[in-house]
C-alpha cells in the first residue's frame, strides 16, 4: 500500500510569520501620508513612461496612411509540371516620385504574379491594383506604378546616420494580419552574405533588429522615433519559421536610389571599378602579406580598359578604404561601389609593399553580364 508523507507544518514558524505579516500591515496602515508620496512619485515615473509610449502611438498614427497590405496571387508550375496556386501577403510603401505615386516592396512579395493578380490595400480600406511593376533581382526591390490620386507618401531618414541601439518601429502584415506593429531596437548594422532563398540576394548591407518580424511583414516599413522610414523589412533569422528577435531591413538610402533607378531608367544603373576579389582572404593571408587586420577586400584580378587598371591597380592589392569607407570584405566593397554614382572620382587606399598608398579612380556603369565588380 503507498503512503502518503505528510510533512507537519512546524507552529513556531506560522506564529512568526503571522507576527511579521501582521506588524507590516499595521506600518503601512499606519503610514498613510508615506503611501500617498509614493503614489505621486508613481505618478511621475508613469507620466515619463506615457510620454515614450505616446511617442509610439503618434509614429504609428503618422505612417499608417503610407503604408499598404499587399496581397498577391501566384500560381507556380513545380518539376512534375503541376500548377500550384500560392497566397502571399505583404507590405509596401507609398512613395511619391516626379508627381506621381509608387508602391515601394520586396520583389519577391509580387514575384511571379500578374498586374491583376495583385491587391493593394490603404489602410482606409480602399484597395487597387497596380499599373505597372519594376523590380530588381539583386537587391530584392520592386515598384508598383499606381493611377491614384492624394495618397500620402512616406517620409524618408537618413540610413547613413542609423547606430546601433536607436529605437525603431516594424509596420507590416506578418501571417496576413496588417498594419501591424512591433517595436525594438536596432541590433547590428552591416549584414552581409546572408543565404536569402534560391535566388538570393546579390547586394546585401542589411540593418538587423529585434523588432518584430515575420512572414508577411517583407516590404513593410522600419520606423526612426520621428516617423522616417529607414528601411524595408525583407528577412529573418529563425529555426521555427517565426520571429526569434532577429530580423534583416534593406537600409531605406539603398532604396530609395534602386527604386528611383527603376522609375526613371527602367532598371538600376550600379557602380563598376573592374576588379575580381578574393572571396577567401582571410587575417592569415593579411599576416602573411604584413597587414596587420582582417578588414579589407584583396583584389586577384583586374578587367583591362576598367576604373582599376586606369588607376594602376595590382593584382595582390588590398582595398583598405573606398570613397572615405573603411571595407570590412569583399561583399562591404561590392555594396559600396554599386551604390556609387557613375562618374564620380573617388580616393581608394591600398595596402600594397608593405605600405598604404592612395589612387583614386573614376566610376563607370556597370556592364548588364559581368562577374567582376
Amino acid at each position: 500500500m503507498n503512503r502518503r508523507i505528510i510533512h507537519p507544518c512546524p507552529y513556531l514558524v506560522v506564529v512568526t510569520l503571522t507576527l511579521a505579516l501582521t506588524t507590516q500591515l499595521q506600518n503601512a496602515w499606519g503610514q498613510a501620508d508615506d503611501r500617498a508620496e509614493l503614489y505621486a512619485q508613481l505618478a511621475k515615473e508613469a507620466d515619463l513612461i506615457d510620454r515614450h509610449y505616446g511617442l509610439l502611438k503618434r509614429v504609428v498614427k503618422v505612417v499608417q496612411p503610407s503604408v499598404v497590405h499587399i496581397q498577391a496571387n501566384k500560381t507556380t508550375r513545380s518539376s512534375s509540371n503541376a500548377l500550384t496556386k500560392i497566397e502571399e501577403a505583404g507590405a509596401g510603401i507609398i512613395h511619391e516620385y516626379a508627381g506621381r505615386y509608387y508602391v515601394i516592396t520586396n520583389r519577391h512579395v509580387i514575384a511571379d504574379a500578374e498586374k491583376t493578380n495583385i491587391r493593394i490595400q490603404l489602410h482606409d480600406g480602399r484597395f487597387f491594383n497596380p499599373a505597372r511593376i519594376r523590380s530588381d533581382a539583386d537587391s530584392d526591390i520592386a515598384v508598383m506604378y499606381v493611377e491614384q490620386k492624394n495618397l500620402a507618401p512616406a517620409r524618408f531618414g537618413d540610413s547613413e546616420k542609423v547606430e546601433i541601439g536607436d529605437f525603431v518601429v516594424a509596420v507590416g502584415s506578418p501571417f496576413g494580419l496588417n498594419h501591424s506593429v512591433s517595436y525594438g531596437i536596432i541590433s547590428a548594422e552591416g549584414r552581409r552574405d546572408l543565404e536569402l532563398g534560391s535566388q538570393g540576394v546579390r547586394f546585401q548591407d542589411f540593418l538587423q533588429t529585434d523588432a518584430a518580424i515575420n512572414p508577411g511583414n517583407s516590404g513593410g516599413p522600419l520606423l526612426n522615433l520621428r516617423g522616417e522610414v529607414i528601411g524595408i523589412n525583407t528577412a529573418i533569422a529563425s529555426n521555427s519559421g517565426g520571429n526569434d528577435g532577429i530580423g534583416f531591413s534593406i537600409p531605406i538610402n539603398m532604396v530609395k536610389r534602386t527604386a528611383d533607378h527603376l522609375i526613371k531608367f527602367g532598371r538600376v544603373r550600379r557602380g563598376f571599378v573592374g576588379v575580381t576579389l578574393d572571396a577567401r582572404f582571410s587575417a592569415e593571408k593579411a599576416q602573411a602579406i604584413g597587414l596587420n587586420t582582417s578588414f579589407g577586400a584583396r583584389v586577384s584580378a583586374i578587367t583591362p580598359d576598367s576604373p582599376a587598371s586606369n588607376a594602376s591597380l595590382r593584382r595582390g592589392d588590398v582595398i583598405l578604404r573606398f570613397n572615405g569607407t573603411t571595407i570590412v570584405n569583399d561583399s562591404h566593397l561590392v555594396s559600396e561601389v554599386s551604390q556609387t554614382d557613375i562618374g564620380r572620382k573617388v580616393p581608394v587606399v591600398i595596402f600594397r609593399d608593405g605600405r598604404n598608398q592612395t589612387v583614386e579612380l573614376t566610376i563607370q556603369e556597370r556592364p548588364e553580364k559581368t562577374d567582376t565588380n
